[in-house]
């Protein structure tokens, strides 16, 4: 029987076995374990030591570099709450983070590093500055006298700071004596830059609701959703007259936005079409009841003397209503006041008698927009808004 061709196909070799290599680690998981490295390395840099503050938003605690005991920082352990499940982390942390990082100059706080623990919690590594806040140097009438030559001196590092924030196009939005904390040399570093934010394009709306009720200018309380550094010059001006008189230049009772703007009629001038064009035309804009005229300058002269006709020139120009008549910082900045007798005080002929370490634990610990503690409380005025009671 003739056998069949296809029967005559010499059978195939046995297949040989691939070797297979394995696959390679997930890119994510990568760039995780690399974190966590970087994370622990950096960690290890610091001894933590004292807590110096504690609050609902963070704890913050003295620390030093294990190579170096002499040198010292400030540990800030941002807590992680419930309105941040999404991130993990709030969104005045991450603006803080990430402006602080941008942000190089000698009267800013300098954020040294950032690193997480394995709770989460965010840990800001923030230089040392032993000597409180300008808010208790303010406070402490008794004990603390300075002259006009080192509230000049105090002004004019403020001011760098806040030129330097606008020239990098970055709003602070929360100037104010207890953010300005002071470092062993007696200079003044600007802190706390939760509610900062870049400059907006020119159409895109901004948030009015910012700004420590004390210190908010008066666009922002008729709601203006477009605007610039000069919400900032106002705080500074603020600032500058709490420095002379001792005492908050715009404070009401009730804190409510009608008072404030009350306040504001009162002290400045009562906004209108004359000396604001387009006031009326903000949403927020109450009719006044009572008109106040701007006040003339020999009130503002009265009240201010120890800072000099140019001093009072520049806080005039500081605090006016028009947004667009206010002084820049750089015009602050070019004001005759400062090239005027007497001149800024040097660094280290200034009062230093803060409230130490534990006042700016304290600062550390409270989110932007609180007003400053009274009684060991924070009043959160700035985050309770309700301009309805305005319209």
């Amino acid at each position: 029987m003739a056998t069949s061709p296809a029967l005559d196909v010499p059978a195939e070799p046995p297949l040989k076995r691939r070797k297979v290599s394995p696959e390679p680690p997930d890119i994510t998981t990568q760039v995780a374990d690399l974190a966590e490295q970087l994370d622990a390395q950096e960690r290890k840099k610091y001894v933590k030591g004292a807590k110096l503050g504690s609050g609902q938003y963070a704890d913050v605690f003295s620390a030093h570099l294990v190579s170096d005991p002499t040198k010292l920082v400030a540990i800030k352990k941002i807590k992680v709450g419930p309105e941040v499940k999404e991130f993990g982390i709030s969104y005045d942390s991450l603006r803080e983070i990430k402006f602080l990082q941008e942000l190089d100059h000698p009267n800013i706080i300098k954020l040294h590093a950032v690193f997480s623990t394995k709770n989460q919690n965010l840990n800001l590594v923030l230089e040392h500055l032993p000597q409180g806040d300008l808010l208790k140097l303010i406070q402490d009438v008794g004990g603390v006298q300075y002259t006009s030559a080192d509230i000049k001196s105090w002004m004019l590092m403020l001011l760098r700071a806040t030129h330097f924030c606008h020239k990098n196009n970055i709003l602070h939005r929360d100037i104010k004596p207890n953010n300005l904390l002071i470092a062993a040399d007696g200079s003044i570093k600007l802190a706390d830059f939760g509610l900062a934010r870049s400059m907006a394009d020119p159409f895109q709306p901004m948030t009015y609701n910012t700004i420590t009720i004390w210190y908010r200018p008066p666009e922002l309380f008729f709601q203006a959703q477009h605007y610039g550094g000069q919400v900032d010059v106002w705080s500074c001006g603020c600032v500058f007259a709490e420095l002379v008189a001792r005492e908050v230049m715009f404070r009401a009772w009730p804190e409510t936005e009608i008072n404030m703007v009350k306040m504001i009629c009162e002290k400045v001038g009562t906004p209108t079409e004359e000396n604001w064009p387009g006031v009326s035309k903000l949403r927020g804009y109450v009719t006044p009841t009572e008109f106040v005229p701007l006040r003339p300058r020999d009130q503002w002269l009265a009240s201010f003397r120890t800072i000099g006709e140019q001093g009072v020139d520049l806080l005039v120009k500081m605090l006016t209503l028009d947004p667009r008549q206010r002084l820049s910082a750089e015009g602050v900045l070019r004001h005759e006041f400062w090239t005027s007798e007497p001149r800024p005080s040097r660094l280290k002929d200034l009062p230093r008698r803060g409230g130490g370490v534990e006042t700016m634990g304290e600062d550390l610990t409270q989110r932007g927009a609180e007003l400053p503690r009274q009684n060991g409380r924070a009043d959160k005025v700035a985050r309770k808004i309700d301009f309805g009671a305005m319209k």
